[in-house]
């Protein structure tokens, strides 16, 4: 039989809605190298590099009655060209005029008769540059044996690594007949699975997110945060089916200035960075902000040291150790010091406490590959409910140095967090060859400044580097 989806996979088909479409992105800009990166050059690679994400030419097939949870057969009508697709800005093309595009491209939900995901190679950006945004469904991230197709296209080197050839013919679709008995012997060695598999794709929603509320649960059992409902804030709304997306880039450089001057991690500058750009946009909004105002944020994130950065050796791959943590943002504290302060204590106190969850709980309860921790924040982000938390804020220390696709340097990467049903704003950055790069995905009612909170990170860090020496 082909493979069946996990029951958390199948949950994000059942949840999905028009207002909050269950796929995650990224957008990574190259420099167009002298001998061209084009559309066809693209499409050449990711056919000589697809067999090495064989679900990326599967697609969803529900069973009959909804008897079992769907499986993963091979797509007999595959089509390339489907999946890998042009579009062009106005040359020369903005950074304004690209996350329109990519705002706009994310909104659209994925087709569900086809595999589900899509890439854009983005020409004419001003400076010679071409950018490839990529869209995959969450269920597509099983945790073990998913990479994303973004990933298999870069080398480390100018030079394409060989990929040998595969001759591919997808296996015969099952019969409807096949899935039926399929699910019939799943359930005589099941019992019950079977009415809790009618419940679900029936769309029993609420059935859905107690079901995923309480396998996360664990993550947060240890965090006393966890505990108090989330403070009411602008970023908790009914959302709309469309996005506004922005884009911020800093130095990797300044973060461990301030690390080193201060005493704590990375991750507590990025956050502390993120906190005084979100208090400065309540600010500007005309927010009532007072010393003890909060937002609380949902933070999973590697939590290997600065040593473990990966070598070319092992390009691409994030590691294993990752923790999950609820932290409450100082928005209130005008001290840039003093909210590092209160991040950096917050960070230990749960490392400390034992509140951290390995990857290997992560990776029972959902799913985690190295190259999928946004995706991660995301699926936790799906199945919580928004009164615990405010926010995401996914963080992906990613290689420092360059890597290539068909010879285009790759010079920066904006992640996309899909939004959670009540919140308005998700944040994911990723640190890259020397940079950290921002990527906000907001709802475009909701979040109509989402490019005034953006410029606002480079102030917030400004402000913590002068406190150093």
């Amino acid at each position: 039989m082909p493979p069946r989806l996990s029951a958390l996979d199948a949950s994000f088909l059942y949840l999905e809605q028009p207002t909050t479409p269950m796929h995650v992105g990224a957008v990574s800009v190259f420099r167009r190298p002298k001998a061209g990166f084009d559309y066809d050059r693209l499409v050449e690679l990711i056919e000589q590099r697809i067999a090495l994400v064989p679900r990326y030419r599967q697609k969803v097939r529900h069973v009959p009655g909804n008897l079992a949870r769907p499986v993963w057969i091979d797509d007999p009508d595959f089509d390339i060209a489907y999946h890998v697709r042009r579009s062009a800005l106005p040359r020369p093309g903005s950074d304004t005029q690209l996350t329109e595009l990519v705002a706009r491209l994310m909104s659209r939900p994925l087709d569900h008769t086809r595999p589900l995901w899509e890439m854009y190679l983005v020409e004419g950006l001003a400076q010679g540059r071409t950018a490839v945004l990529t869209k995959t469904h969450q269920a597509m991230v099983d945790g073990i044996s998913a990479i994303d197709i973004g990933q298999v296209i870069l080398d480390v080197s100018a030079q394409p690594r060989v990929v040998p050839e595969e001759l591919w013919m997808p296996r015969p679709e099952p019969s409807a007949a096949q899935l039926v008995l399929g699910a019939v012997v799943e359930a005589v060695a099941q019992p019950g699975v079977i009415v809790d598999n009618v419940r679900s794709a029936a769309g029993d929603a609420m059935a859905t997110v107690d079901k995923l509320a309480g396998a996360f649960g664990q993550l947060f059992s240890m965090a006393r945060t966890a505990s108090r409902r989330a403070p009411g804030t602008p970023l908790n709304v009914d959302i709309s089916t469309q996005r506004r997306f922005a884009i911020a880039r800093t130095d990797l450089s300044a973060y461990r200035k301030i690390r080193a001057a201060h005493g704590c991690s990375v991750n507590d500058v990025v956050l502390s960075v993120v906190s005084g750009a979100l208090r400065n946009w309540l600010l500007s909004r005309g927010e009532p902000v007072t010393a003890s105002s909060k937002l609380r944020a949902m933070v999973p994130l590697s939590v290997r040291g600065e040593a473990d950065v990966p070598s070319s050796a092992t390009a691409g791959t994030l590691g294993n150790r990752v923790s999950s943590f609820i932290v409450d943002l100082p928005v209130g504290e005008p001290s840039p010091v003093v909210r590092l302060h209160h991040v950096t204590h917050a960070m230990r106190e749960h490392t400390s406490g034992g509140q951290s969850v390995g990857a290997d709980t992560l990776v029972r309860i959902g799913g985690f590959a190295p190259p999928t921790l946004h995706a991660l924040g995301a699926r936790a982000a799906s199945g919580i409910s928004k009164r615990i938390f405010n926010l995401v804020v996914t963080n992906v220390p990613g290689p420092q140095f360059p890597l290539y696709a068909a010879g285009a340097r790759m010079l920066e990467m904006f992640p996309v967090v899909p939004l959670a049903k009540g919140q308005a704003l998700a944040i994911g950055l990723t640190s890259y060859d020397g940079g950290v790069f921002y990527g906000f995905n907001g709802d475009r009612d909701a979040m109509s400044d989402v490019d005034v909170l953006a410029a606002m990170v480079d102030e917030a860090l400004d402000e913590l580097l002068a406190t150093v020496g």
